[in-house]
């Protein structure tokens, strides 16, 4: 891994090149999103991420990954993914515990309906007890069975508040968000003015078809503006660290 920008550099260590910062961290939230994208837009392969990757883009999402709180998932990306519970190496862990977080970060699914496969190894392999964020009208039974196995957060009726779910995800101690899609999921965290910052990875390859992009759902009002923070490069991957222009310092 090289860095291009804004300083070239032949060997990256990617936790620093990822960290937060400490205004960030320690005086607000800060939501990141965390996708990957062919050159032409194309998200995913046959349904799944995995075929777009390489080894660069494991370890950043990996490095992401180590630096949460709280990764936040849809229920579609959770299941279309097949996603497990969180791993995080020995390395990491012990970085993460001298820092004040917990092991390994508890994985938030996002789920208007409530209704999720809840013998699957993503709850009952779970090191770090999940979280299920729907609303609070849900199914009661479906309800009753993710208390079961997780912890529950309500927010909104009839669709997710993202917002208040931030709001109590933030007052459990959860500072820094990593959310990993869907599309849907990205678009209504832009939309609400939730995201921080952006960590895309451009893949160097072509997919055509007609499938989602990074946000899906109806057009912003306005072109949501961003700053680049970093370039970095492995194997023709392009890593883009972006942040919102309304979180940037005076210049």
């Amino acid at each position: 891994m090289r860095a291009l920008f804004p300083e070239p550099s032949s060997a990256v260590d990617l936790e620093a090149a990822y960290a937060p910062g400490d205004d960030t961290a320690t005086a607000r939230r800060l939501v990141r999103i965390n996708m990957i994208s062919s050159l032409d837009g194309a998200i995913s392969v046959k349904g799944r991420s995995g075929l777009l990757g390489g080894p660069g883009d494991k370890e950043v999402f990996d490095v992401l990954r180590s630096l949460a709180d709280v990764i936040v998932v849809g229920a579609g990306t959770a299941r279309a993914e097949r996603y497990g519970p969180a791993r995080v190496s020995a390395e990491h862990q012990a970085r993460r515990r001298a820092r004040g977080q917990t092991a390994v970060p508890p994985i938030a699914v996002v789920t208007r309906s409530c209704h999720l496969d809840w013998s699957s190894p993503f709850f009952t392999d779970a090191e770090a007890r999940p979280i299920v964020v729907t609303t609070a009208d849900a199914d009661e039974e479906a309800r009753r069975r993710a208390i079961a196995v997780a912890d529950v957060v309500d927010a909104g009726t009839g669709d997710v508040d993202l917002a208040t779910a931030f709001v109590a995800l933030s007052a459990r101690g959860a500072r820094h968000l990593v959310v990993e899609g869907g599309p849907g999921l990205n678009a209504q965290v832009v939309a609400a003015g939730l995201m921080d910052e952006l960590c895309l990875t451009l893949s160097p390859r072509l997919v055509a078809g007609d499938g989602p992009r990074v946000l899906a759902g109806p057009e912003l009002a306005e072109p949501f503006d961003l700053s680049v923070a970093h370039v970095l490069e492995a194997d023709g991957f392009l890593f883009l660290r972006l942040r919102s222009r309304a979180i940037l310092p005076p210049g």
